[in-house]
C-alpha cells in the first residue's frame, strides 16, 4: 500500500523492487495501481485466454478469468517470475456487463491466484477475440528484480 506523496514521487521501495507510483491528493485506486515503477528483467506474455492445456474453455466467465490467470502464472514461471513481479495486466472482454456483474466473484478468484498484490491494470471491451469461445483475454508484463 502507498502512502499519499508530492505529485511525481514514488512509494517506498514494496517487495522485490516494485514501486507503486501514486500522486500525491489521488483517491487510492481499488483493486489496481495507477502506476508502477520497477528495475530487472522483463517478462511480457501475450494475450491469454481461459483455456487448459488440452485446449478446453472454462465454464463461464469467472471459470475462463481464472484459468487465464493460471496460464500467465505459469508462463511468468518459465520467465522465472512469480505474481508477485506482474507490473501491468491488460483485460480484454467481450462484455462488460459480465465483468462487472461478477466482481466479487473475480475478486475471489484473482486473490486465489495471483495473491494480494495489484499491479497497474487497464480493462478494455473489444468486438471479440480470435478464439470464439473465450471471454477474457489477458496480457501481462512482469519485471523480474537483478
Amino acid at each position: 500500500m502507498s502512502v499519499m506523496r508530492q505529485p511525481g514521487a514514488a512509494a517506498p521501495d514494496m517487495a522485490n523492487g516494485l514501486q507503486v507510483l501514486q500522486p500525491g491528493g489521488w483517491p487510492q485506486p481499488k483493486g489496481y495501481a495507477n502506476g508502477m515503477m520497477a528495475d530487472g528483467r522483463l517478462v511480457v506474455t501475450g494475450g491469454v485466454v481461459g483455456w487448459d492445456v488440452s485446449g478446453r474453455f472454462g465454464d463461464g466467465f469467472v471459470a475462463q478469468v481464472r484459468q487465464a490467470l493460471e496460464n500467465i502464472v505459469a508462463i511468468l514461471a518459465e520467465g522465472g517470475a512469480r505474481p508477485d513481479h506482474l507490473v501491468r495486466l491488460t483485460w480484454y472482454v467481450v462484455d462488460m456487463d459480465e465483468y462487472v456483474s461478477n466482481l466479487k466473484a473475480l475478486g475471489k478468484a484473482y486473490r486465489e491466484v495471483i495473491g494480494t498484490h495489484y499491479p497497474s491494470m487497464a480493462l478494455v471491451q473489444v468486438v471479440r477475440l480470435v478464439e470464439p469461445a473465450a471471454r477474457v483475454e489477458i496480457e501481462a508484463t512482469a519485471v523480474v528484480p537483478r
